[in-house]
């Protein structure tokens, strides 16, 4: 079977060899060899070969060092031999464009393990032969990157063997924007565990370290210094790492992403913005002083382990706060009791007196919120202060004005003074909704302290994380090259109000721009205790289409906005016509129906719509899944106020309306807050694909109302399937067709169904 012998696409690609040559040399007089009985490529979906004595991958440990744009990266791979027999393996490892090989080193009785860049004749000859014989399109996902090739021997009986292979590339910058790139499937089947370690050096002050792909831990953020690693539970997640960090200018730095989208005549962007990793203060103080209101639940239902928990925690809160910041405590049950008339500036005295006041709280009586959030955001807080309400319930409203739909009025038309008000759901008899429709109000967000939970230690996590504020009360306009405004640039942004900026946050802003010329950005806000602008003007020549994470990011946000929607149409129902009345709502269809065709279109989905990944749902029955997603709405969205199943919605759609990183398995909370994940529905690129009749089907496909056979039909190895393989690495799609099994998909417009068996 002929396989890629155009020379155009086998360039692509390179290999490296054993033979006897200098580490580092970029050509060789290399030889050619055939493969070995195991192949294996770390960063792919499969093993080759599999049988039951075969040498398997089992792990990677990552370790990248990044000094001034120059990523040295070294992968520590391990392989196991679980048969009675040394056996060879043959290692396929790709590598990005440029990159140049500085080390390989295993533990076998080869005399010089070496690695070498063969040229074009003799890698074409090595990559003809391995894909021709493993007959598995998964190696076509890295088609477009260098590949690094080497035979291990040996891998001892019933051991494991560890391969160190370490590369250097020189890193592409755009602005104050250093990229990083590792390659890995975005198969959903994969699941090799990968552990990723990252120190990242610079003359210039680091200003913030963002990953679209996968979620980071920052353990060191010094001002020329980040240490970084994939975060716990990260490291199976399927999908490239990408590694972004800006260098610090003057105050705020941001940079943007751009993905061109032809059907509105332009795309989507995502800004990312970072802050000085070494805030201005004046004095012993932060510039811009926190002034905290902690308002606690007395009522009967908080006695015990509970109210103890409460109490250790606003200790920590007002012990925690810095010189010149200022508190206020309310207690409430039916009744609300304040600890003072005004927000007291925290010293020995005011502290000493604030701690046997809350020694003092015992729990009685019922829960009157609505009273209790007034007085919270009733008094005006100090001059210079940023008002800080953090809001703690265990239970439903009982006692006072007890309406979802007053109370959530309190936070929006009596919150004069504009505090942002953290809510925390203690246990699982809240209102969710409810308390989420506070907290969004206000630029802050909600909390659940589940069962078992520490309310100390979930109180500490919020509080900690709201130290030292740096850009407070922003706002946003676009503007022209000469900075005056100019209206329509953008649309659906989100979030649609900016959020607090504090030491160690970013900004990741989401939307749709219009047009191709430059985009400006002017961002006004008090940015360490003064008024300030900041402007930016984007160049949008970048924008490309292998920036798929960009729309995919802004539809689950745009997901969670329309879910909110619907949760807060069901306050106050207390008959079953109020809940007919909502379902033959207009704007609850109009909600739903944008929700599925997003949901469709990019391949994400929730709790509502998961059924689209069910073998047997047709997508392309629109009426049918209407109908199955407004009773899913109906049924929990609209009905479930409180209880393990409201607990999770409100996690599920907080988490979904944050995200900043790729969900490629679907990972939700059920109703119990199990996590559920999904391997029918397949993120790959831009592109959402379903599994269908054995085959994956392109969501552009799977939801046309006839069904038509494909204009044509690619063999894999033929020449047309390789010619499709290059018209879809020239926007980074190549893995649409490297999924196992056959794939329907539209290029172009034209449907095609390629033969993967």
């Amino acid at each position: 079977m002929r396989y890629f012998t155009r020379t155009w696409l086998l360039g692509l690609v390179v290999t490296v060899l054993l033979a006897p040559v200098e580490v580092g040399g970029q050509t060789s007089s290399a030889y050619w060899r055939a493969p070995a009985d195991n192949v294996i490529m770390p960063q792919a979906r499969s093993a080759w070969r599999p049988r039951p004595a075969a040498v398997r991958f089992t792990g990677v440990i990552a370790d990248v060092i990044i000094r001034e744009q120059v990523a040295t990266t070294t992968l520590d791979i391990k392989l196991h031999n679980p048969g009675n027999v040394r056996q060879e393996a043959e290692l396929l490892v790709p590598v990005p464009d440029g990159a140049v090989v500085r080390g390989f080193d295993f533990e076998g009785s080869a005399k010089e393990p070496t690695a070498v860049l063969l040229p074009k004749d003799e890698a074409r000859k090595t990559y003809d032969n391995i894909v021709a014989r493993v007959k598995d399109p998964a190696l076509l996902e890295f088609i477009g990157f260098n590949l690094v090739r080497s035979s291990v021997f040996p891998v001892e009986a019933n051991s494991t063997q560890t391969i160190r292979l370490t590369y250097e590339n020189v890193l592409t910058a755009e602005g104050d924007r250093v990229d990083y790139f590792l390659p890995r499937s975005e198969s959903v089947d994969y699941a090799a565990p990968w552990e990723i370690n990252l120190t990242i050096e610079s003359k210039r002050a680091i200003s913030t370290v963002y990953s679209p792909s996968h979620r980071l831990e920052v353990p060191v953020h010094k001002e020329t210094k980040v240490t970084a690693r994939l975060a716990k539970g990260s490291g199976q997640d399927p999908g490239p790492f990408r590694l972004s960090y800006l260098l610090q200018k003057n105050g705020v730095t941001a940079t943007l992403f751009a993905y061109p989208d032809p059907k509105f005549k332009g795309g989507y962007f995502l800004m990312l913005a970072g802050l000085p990793p070494k805030p201005a203060h004046k004095g012993d103080g932060p510039v811009i002083r926190r002034e905290v209101t902690l308002v606690i639940d007395r009522s009967g239902s908080m006695a015990g382990e509970k109210l103890e928990q409460t109490k250790a925690a606003a200790r920590q809160v007002i012990a925690g706060l810095d010189v010149g910041e200022a508190f206020n405590l309310i207690m409430y049950n039916e009744g609300v009791d304040m600890f003072s008339s005004v927000p007291l500036i925290k010293n020995p005295g005011t502290e000493k007196a604030a701690f046997q006041w809350i020694d003092s709280i015992t729990a009685r009586g019922g829960t009157n919120i609505h009273d209790a959030l007034v007085e919270a955001l009733r008094l005006k807080p100090g001059k210079g202060m940023l008002p800080i309400v953090l809001f703690m319930t265990d239970g439903l409203p009982t006692i006072g004005q007890t309406s979802e739909v007053a109370i959530r009025s309190v936070a929006t038309d009596g919150n004069k003074a504009g505090k942002r008000i953290f809510t925390f759901g203690v246990g699982v008899d809240v209102n969710t909704p409810l308390l989420t429709a506070i907290s969004h109000a206000s630029r802050g967000f909600s909390t659940f302290v589940l069962p078992k939970e520490d309310v100390e230690v979930k109180v500490a996590r919020v509080f900690n994380a709201l130290s030292g504020p740096i850009l407070a009360d922003a706002s946003f306009e676009t503007v022209d090259k000469k900075g005056k405004h100019q209206p329509g640039r953008v649309t659906d942004v989100l979030p649609r109000q900016l959020p607090d900026l504090f030491q160690g946050d970013q900004l990741v802003l989401l939307g749709r721009y219009l047009g191709e010329e430059p985009l400006g950005l002017k961002f006004r806000g008090n940015y360490q205790g003064k008024e300030k602008e900041f402007t930016f003007t984007f160049d949008l020549d970048n924008a490309t289409t292998r920036n798929s994470f960009v729309p995919r990011l802004w539809a689950s946000r745009k997901i969670a906005v329309l879910v909110d929607q619907i949760r807060q149409a069901g306050a106050d129902l207390t008959f079953s016509t109020d809940i007919a009345r909502i379902a033959n709502d207009p704007r609850f269809t109009e909600l739903v129906d944008e929700i599925v065709r997003l949901s469709t279109e990019f391949g994400i989905l929730t709790e509502y719509t998961a059924f689209l990944a069910r073998e047997g749902t047709d997508l392309s029955r629109q009426v049918a899944i209407m109908h199955e997603a407004r009773d899913n709405f109906i049924n929990r969205a609209v009905k479930v106020r409180s209880g393990w199943g409201s607990v999770s919605q409100s996690v599920n759609n907080d988490h979904l309306g944050n995200q900043q990183q790729l969900n490629p398995r679907n990972v939700f909370y059920d109703d119990d807050m199990n996590q559920v994940d999904n391997n029918s529905v397949q993120q790959m690129g831009d592109r959402a694909f379903y599994r269908r009749g054995g085959r994956w089907v392109d969501s552009r496909v799977a939801n046309k109302q006839e069904t038509t056979a494909p204009a044509r039909v690619v063999e894999f190895g033929s020449d047309e399937y390789g010619d499709l393989a290059l018209e879809l690495v020239e926007d980074g799609r190549q893995g649409a067709i490297s999924m196992e099994g056959d794939t329907l998909l539209e290029v172009n417009g034209e449907e095609i169904l390629i033969r993967n068996d």
